[in-house]
């Protein structure tokens, strides 16, 4: 009895036919929707740092990426709820609440290629010629190698 995985069908089709999946796409759909509402209110600042989690019973609650930008937006909380209540959408707007979520994503490393020039490189080698400890000296050494060779 051999497995026989179903046919591939395109994202389309199981967008439109499988019923979680078109719950879960129209869901994403709406508070793309309300994010742009929301990006329309915002100053040009304060968009990148504010994301819409959820709007439920004339409950807001936006994503802030740090404290700083939470307590800027809590300022202005009553000109935004003015604001937002102008459209449909969030027509029974009662309250907005802002929860601080840091970004998910990692910050880069930074690699710190410092250049050695040429005459550091010779300055070094002389100083590990004078040395007689043989660890210190190989490590002089090895330092005065990574120098750069001139162009």
């Amino acid at each position: 009895m051999a497995f026989r995985p179903p046919t591939a069908r395109a994202p389309s089709v199981l967008l439109r036919d499988a019923k979680p999946l078109k719950a879960i796409f129209g869901h994403a759909q709406r508070l793309e929707h309300l994010q742009r509402l929301l990006e329309s209110q915002l100053q040009p600042a304060a968009r990148e740092h504010c994301r819409v989690a959820s709007w439920r019973e004339g409950h807001l609650l936006l994503i802030v990426t740090d404290g700083h930008w939470a307590t800027r937006l809590r300022y202005q909380q009553k000109r935004l709820q003015r604001q937002l209540m102008a459209f449909d959408q969030f027509a029974g707007l009662t309250r907005i609440q802002f929860k601080v979520q840091p970004p998910t994503t990692l910050p880069e490393v930074a690699v710190h290629a410092h250049d050695l020039s040429a005459n550091a490189a010779e300055t070094i080698q002389a100083t590990a010629d004078g040395i007689t400890n043989p660890g210190l000296r190989a490590a002089l050494e090895r330092l005065a190698a990574h120098a750069k060779p001139k162009p």
